[in-house]
């Protein structure tokens, strides 16, 4: 099983980015995704996460009202927005999924199977 993670970048503080998701050998519809990321010698954060269907979503507080995840199970993709990016963002972004059927998803990281590779989002001007 194998998620791939694209769309990270170097970006100027107030700018937009969105983070791509997919996976190969094996359809999403029956996960719950989530978004996590981790800065240079700080932990793993959560940063987003959304139902298997899609109704449901969370976000972390630094986050909120900025980021923005979605699904498209037709493609086998999540997706999350990140606008008014700062530099606090800066991390490294994996993308996580557990084989659950669920109407509500999890923010911690030892709930998820399986994890992508991770891309680098940096925000500096």
């Amino acid at each position: 099983l194998q998620l791939v993670e694209s769309g990270g970048g170097l970006v100027q503080p107030g700018g937009s980015l969105r983070l791509s998701c997919t996976a190969f050998d094996f359809t999403l519809n029956n996960f719950v995704l989530g978004w996590f990321r981790q800065a240079p010698g700080k932990g793993r954060e959560a940063v987003s996460c959304i139902s298997s269907r899609g109704g449901n979503t969370n976000y972390g507080d630094s986050v909120k009202g900025r980021f923005t995840i979605s699904r498209d199970n037709f493609e086998n993709m999540v997706y999350l927005q990140m606008d008014s990016l700062k530099p606090d963002d800066t991390a490294v972004y994996y993308c996580a999924a557990k084989l659950k059927v669920a109407v509500d998803c999890s923010d911690r990281d030892y709930d998820y199977e399986e994890w992508g590779q991770g891309t680098q989002v940096t925000v500096s001007s």
